[in-house]
């Protein structure tokens, strides 16, 4: 009978989250700091879903049952569904959820592929912080501009866009850090610790 092998995380906090000790090292106060960061971040992601479908289920029962669309839903629901899918790209989807193209990868050798980790992730990295302040710029910029129906500014809804910048920031820096101490260089190109 074989033995359940503990799952690969790539972000900080998540093996933390999911109480493999084994892969998580020491159990300081940042680690703990971090798991309670994930469960928040994943609260505020479930909270957003829920929301989502409720206001879907709404949309969906005024225009088929009763005959009378409501325009709030199509508003919120858009409004919604942008921000739950930068929400969780920015905090909640793993490294090894994300698609790999690993021939190249597993062809190379170690120190290669600890260059092509390295100068990816700058690439990545460099890139997202590059588009940080302009991105900043328009989505304050936005404060002005206002949904149609329930003017809502639009700043709020294009927020986790700058989020999902900042995690990149910070991922690309961890996994750089990670990598030049000849971390998550295995086959696949997915980090198991």
């Amino acid at each position: 009978m074989a033995t359940p092998q503990p799952q690969p995380t790539s972000t900080p906090g998540a093996a933390a989250a999911s109480g493999d000790a084994a892969s998580s090292g020491p159990s300081g106060p940042l680690t703990r700091l971090a798991a309670l960061a994930h469960r928040a971040a994943e609260g505020i992601g479930v909270g957003l879903f829920t929301a989502l479908f409720l206001v879907f289920l709404v949309q969906v029962t005024a225009r088929f049952g009763f005959d009378r669309p409501l325009p709030w839903t199509d508003e919120v629901a858009v409004s919604l569904y942008v921000v739950v899918i930068l929400w969780a790209a920015a905090t909640l989807v793993p490294e090894r959820e994300h698609v790999v193209f690993d021939l190249v990868w597993n062809a190379a050798g170690r120190r290669t592929r600890q260059l092509m980790r390295v100068s990816s992730l700058l690439l990545l990295g460099g890139l997202a912080a590059w588009a940080l302040p302009a991105s900043w710029d328009y989505v304050s910029y936005m404060a002005i501009e206002r949904t149609p129906v329930l003017e809502i500014p639009f700043m709020w809804i294009y927020a986790p866009f700058v989020l999902l910048l900042i995690s990149l920031v910070a991922r690309s820096l961890h996994g750089i850090w990670r990598a030049l101490r000849g971390l998550d260089l295995e086959d696949a190109g997915v980090p198991t610790q």
